[in-house]
């Protein structure tokens, strides 16, 4: 038998009134463009200029244009959600029910036709462009189900929406047993304290410092890559950013108050927030700046990039500073020894999230009081910040080895 064109396969799938295309390129008939939507609030209580359901998600959108990783995450999982209610439900994204909620879910970790909804990462603006690469895994369901409900909170709170049908998923789950398998497991009980543990414990910390340090420095651009690395290293070990808190920021954000060093950073939602800056972290910084041919310090109309491309300067993204970190990962992740298999497998799958994860971590690890760790993380809530402390599992897990298996072998001969 032959095997079938997957070209030819995938342009034999019917489009529909609506094409998969991005957001910003999108031609939505009237009929399902959330004017009408089953949904809607009473006109008299919006809060936001949006007619339609496609301009309600860009005046949510604009609340995070400051954070481009925020940005970039909820552009995503909105386009997903807007397409896959026109195409799939055939309504509009302001008429979707709790029933279309919970087939979403299901949706998400299995989009089907594939040769509709999936491809291989394109430029958005190709026609090869698509919403997904594959089925997404259960912790990326928990991701685009938290941006959705963001999303959908924000439009009850701005007079678009009249409830959250997502709520109403999120409750009956807290009541569910646990024997319930599938994708609906990502919508998590907020009763429930999951610890984080895509952090690096100090041996794959120390894994990684080791790579950094075995990093070529003969030629210029080995070390200034190996003085890069350096710098990020430490900034995500001793201030826990995000990502494209990197990419968003310029060298100014450090500044001077009576004596005492601190790093100014708008974070998620555009929140103002400011992180101290330890000696450590300040020798760091001054390394970097120096081997730049910048002041030991920065001024306040500093705006050299936080990190700079070894090639002409201009910022790094938060896309290439994950590459960056992928090849440290995976080059330490080699060092590691033979018996650490399970370390150098988490290792070889960090991201540069990983590097706040594990920042945090290393500030309580390191007996920093809860309540300013919670402040230097920028945790609304301090039970987000609880997540981070393994203290009682390690103590619970050393006590278990108490326990030793009793065991006769009667085949052994006795000497």
């Amino acid at each position: 038998m032959k095997a079938k064109n997957p070209d030819t396969r995938a342009l034999s799938v019917p489009q529909g009134p609506v094409p998969v295309r991005p957001l910003d390129e999108l031609t939505i008939p009237p009929d399902l463009d959330g004017r009408n939507g089953v949904n809607r609030a009473d006109p008299a209580r919006l809060q936001i200029t949006a007619d339609t359901d496609a301009d309600a998600i860009r005046c949510f959108l604009t609340e995070y244009d400051r954070s481009p990783g925020t940005y970039r995450i909820y552009q995503r999982e909105c386009e997903r959600l807007l397409l896959w209610s026109l195409i799939d439900c055939g309504k509009p994204l302001s008429s979707l029910n709790r029933q279309d909620f919970e087939g979403y879910l299901n949706f998400l970790a299995d989009p089907q036709p594939a040769a509709l909804w999936c491809g291989p990462k394109a430029e958005r603006i190709t026609e090869r462009w698509r919403p997904f690469v594959g089925p997404l895994s259960e912790s990326a369901v928990l991701t685009a189900m938290a941006a959705i409900n963001s999303l959908m909170s924000y439009l009850v709170d701005a007079g678009y929406l009249l409830g959250n049908p997502l709520g109403l998923i999120r409750q009956r789950r807290r009541k569910m047993s646990a024997e319930v398998g599938g994708p609906l497991r990502a919508v998590a009980s907020t009763e429930e304290v999951e610890k984080i543990e895509r952090f690096l414990d100090p041996q794959m910390w120390q894994a990684v410092t080791d790579a950094i340090e075995a990093m070529p420095k003969d030629a210029e651009r080995g070390r200034d890559e190996y003085e890069r690395a350096r710098f990020i290293a430490a900034t995500l070990y001793m201030l826990a950013p995000r990502a494209g808190e990197l990419e968003s920021h310029r060298m100014n954000s450090f500044r001077e108050e009576r004596g005492l060093w601190w790093w100014h950073v708008v974070g998620k939602g555009g929140k103002k927030a400011k992180v101290p800056v330890a000696d450590d972290m300040l020798q760091a910084l001054i390394r970097y700046r120096k081997y730049l041919g910048l002041t030991a310090v920065p001024r306040r109309d500093d705006m050299t990039p936080l990190l700079v491309s070894v090639k002409n300067g201009s910022p790094i993204t938060a896309r290439r500073l994950n590459q960056i970190l992928k090849k440290i990962f995976n080059s330490a992740a080699d060092l590691l020894p033979d018996d650490a298999e399970h370390k150098k497998e988490k290792l070889r799958a960090a991201s540069a999230h990983w590097g706040r994860h594990t920042g945090i971590t290393a500030k309580l690890d390191s007996g920093i009081d809860e309540r300013f760790v919670q402040k230097d993380a920028r945790h609304t809530d301090a039970r987000t910040t609880q997540r981070y402390i393994h203290e009682e599992e390690e103590r619970w897990h050393e006590e278990a080895q108490k326990q030793r298996l009793q065991w006769t072998d009667k085949n052994k001969k006795s000497d």
